[in-house]
């Protein structure tokens, strides 16, 4: 497993690959993007035009898109993935999509002698340039043990959670936490700005106690300042709410927080903050409550 074909190349995939690179793998980048494709070939990458050039030579191919379709259109479609890459090949899918798609990959794949590995990620933009990616990785246990080379590359925390589906359910279920974060944040933030504190010290104290979180800790400066320089957009955690949902739905559970929480991040993106950093969600909170 040396050469890995790796198709999309956006805020998150783009320096994977290049932690790829760095850990000696040949790679071959799909990017409809002409600056990122340079990029890459400067780095001594190959540069793919389509999918089927992307896959057709490698032993490993990669996927990270931005939702269920984009990865069922490129992994499923006449001239995608399983139809272009060659047998014995295995297919990891690093995007937050539903776990049926990866169960309809995972089951398409044996058809075709392509092995299949859900693997999404969490830890933003600096993770993936940190390679310090928490992996989630769900398909065979022998595939898992193959690939932990190429996770190693990525990430630091990594775990093999169960069969094909697996890897995104969980996923599921960080991104239900992450927005519950963001949003009881973003709550006591407009809470404690309309209460007159002074803000630095109660953040320090707030984070040295009970209430401290790796989320307080990294998104807290930045929404009190209100500067929303997207780490991960608010639009595709929106989408991972919808996942979440439908998830919760199938599994015959109830999620009455996160219901809330995804109309929150739905009137967010309404409002035009979509591209923003999820942490962006502060601004809808502040209008509930009439504050500038």
């Amino acid at each position: 497993m040396t050469t890995i074909g790796f198709i999309g190349l956006g805020i998150m995939g783009r320096p994977m690959a290049f932690n790829l690179l760095t850990a000696g793998y040949e790679l071959v980048g799909l990017s409809r993007h002409c600056e990122v494709r340079d990029q890459l070939v400067e780095r001594g990458a190959r540069a793919a035009l389509d999918v089927e050039t992307a896959c057709s030579d490698a032993d490993v191919i990669i996927t990270m898109l931005p939702d269920s379709p984009d990865v069922a259109e490129v992994v499923l479609g006449e001239r995608g993935v399983l139809n272009s890459a060659k047998p014995g090949s295995l297919y990891i899918d690093m995007s937050t999509v539903s776990p049926d798609v990866e169960r309809e990959i995972a089951l398409e794949g044996r058809r075709k002698g392509i092995r299949s590995l859900d693997a999404p990620v969490s830890g933003g933009e600096k993770g993936a340039i940190d390679a310090t990616l928490s992996i989630m990785v769900g398909g065979e246990k022998e595939d898992f043990l193959l690939a932990m080379p190429i996770f190693k590359a990525l990430g630091s925390t990594i775990a093999h959670v169960g069969p094909n589906g697996a890897g995104q359910t969980v996923k599921a279920a960080n991104q239900l936490i992450i927005a519950g974060a963001i949003e009881v944040l973003s709550e006591a933030i407009v809470f404690l700005q309309a209460s007159g504190v002074e803000m630095d010290a109660a953040m320090t104290v707030l984070a040295g106690g009970l209430a401290g979180s790796r989320i307080m800790e990294a998104k807290s400066q930045a929404m009190i300042a209100s500067q929303f320089t997207p780490g991960f957009r608010l639009d595709l955690h929106r989408k991972d709410l919808g996942i979440v949902l439908d998830a919760a739905k199938r599994a015959g559970v109830a999620v009455p927080a996160t219901g809330l929480t995804a109309q929150l991040f739905a009137a967010a993106v309404s409002q035009g903050l979509g591209h923003q950093d999820h942490s962006a969600l502060i601004e809808v909170l502040k209008g509930l409550s009439a504050q500038a």
